[in-house]
């Protein structure tokens, strides 16, 4: 499908779009978000693929009062970027009337459908994916399935076996509970936890009400599935399989992803044109920290690295 409604501000535009994947039982609708300065024609274009808590548009497309450049989508448009973001079955917009968890490879289903819809649409040949927590996964997942269709990736809070990683043996716990059922509720108490757990003070106040109130006026639930995954069936990447330039980011402070364990699946990474980049001052949600702008100066470097004109004979 290719509905589609526009907004417009004075610096950027925001583009609605709509999709539908195919599966045995369902067609599945997925909401897709477009923002683009001027005109998108011509520009190299990103898709941003969000986590296991929340939907796409208040992780890449916030907007906080005093908070300059808060949108990561707006920021990348203003430099030359046709930015997307969608949301995955079971999240935001997207449809969530299948009776399953939505883990991380229905969520690498999702970034296949969806971006077919985007190269279709904007002509592009291969596009720029970050993905990050779960959204790492299934971005991760994703690229290894169809590496022609992806020119970079950057994988932000990733995780490979779960080794070393004391937020992923405290949600453990609850394993049985998130096996139980399909979704789980959030809240804005739950939003928060995400930024006390590892080492509260990374993220403004303000920062986080925000992004509590985008969350929680898209959904009052969420999948299950990636947190399932997450606990009791990683490693689902095998870092052989990624043959695309790489770059592994990690928040100096995050309780996902363990150091060491990115290390190992950094070394087994096989394209040489590949990054690790510790995040100072970061813990989990990198784009809601005091520091995003970090974030933000890694990524565009590593989006506009030049093509290599000598790979060794």
């Amino acid at each position: 499908m290719n509905d589609r409604a526009m907004i417009t501000d004075a610096s950027v535009t925001g583009v609605e779009h709509w999709t539908t994947k195919t599966t045995k039982d369902a067609e599945v609708r997925l909401f897709l978000w477009e923002k683009f300065a001027d005109a998108p024609e011509g520009k190299p274009a990103i898709l941003f693929v969000h986590g296991s808590s929340m939907a796409s548009q208040p992780t890449f497309d916030l907007h906080v009062p005093g908070r300059p450049d808060s949108s990561a989508m707006d920021w990348f448009a203003a430099r030359g970027f046709d930015t997307w973001c969608m949301d995955n079955e079971g999240y935001g917009r997207s449809d969530k009337q299948r009776p399953i968890n939505c883990d991380i490879p229905n969520g690498a289903d999702d970034l296949a459908a969806g971006t077919e819809y985007i190269l279709q649409t904007t002509g592009a040949s291969k596009l720029l994916v970050y993905g990050i927590s779960s959204g790492a996964l299934k971005a991760a997942l994703f690229a290894a399935q169809y590496p022609g269709r992806v020119a970079r990736l950057a994988l932000d809070a990733f995780v490979w076996t779960g080794e070393g990683s004391p937020t992923l043996a405290e949600r453990r716990k609850k394993l049985p509970e998130f096996q139980s059922k399909h979704r789980r509720p959030i809240d804005r108490a739950f939003v928060h936890s995400i930024f006390d757990r590892d080492h509260p003070g990374t993220a403004d106040e303000a920062t986080i009400h925000a992004f509590a109130d985008a969350i929680l006026a898209l959904d009052d639930s969420v999948p299950t599935g990636t947190y399932v995954d997450m606990c009791s069936k990683l490693p689902l990447v095998d870092p052989a399989k990624i043959t695309v330039p790489t770059i592994i980011m990690r928040g100096e402070f995050d309780g996902i992803a363990g150091f060491d364990d990115l290390i190992e699946f950094y070394k087994r990474l096989p394209n040489p044109d590949k990054q690790f980049a510790v995040m100072a001052g970061i813990a989990h949600a990198s784009f809601q920290q005091k520091n995003y702008r970090t974030v933000y100066h890694i990524l565009l470097a590593f989006f506009t690295q030049p093509e290599l004109v000598y790979h060794g004979g």
